[in-house]
């Protein structure tokens, strides 16, 4: 599914960015568009976490991936 892909290409963003934050202090995002503060920062932080919250759903599902499916 094109939604779970989406969501898990927003989810490891996320994950660097953070992995940048905890080793390096070094916010990329931030970094990338302005600041934290930033309105396109902020949009990006709200998609990465949409994505992970729907990336919760993956823990969840029970049927199988087929070839269509890809």
């Amino acid at each position: 599914m094109i939604m779970d892909k989406i969501a898990l290409a927003l989810t490891i963003v996320g994950g660097i960015n953070w992995g940048l934050v905890g080793l390096f202090r070094f916010d990329l995002v931030a970094w990338l568009f302005g600041g934290q503060t930033a309105t396109v920062s902020r949009v990006v932080y709200t998609l990465v976490c949409l994505a992970a919250l729907w990336c919760i759903s993956l823990l969840f599902r029970t049927d199988s991936i087929t070839d269509e499916d890809i």
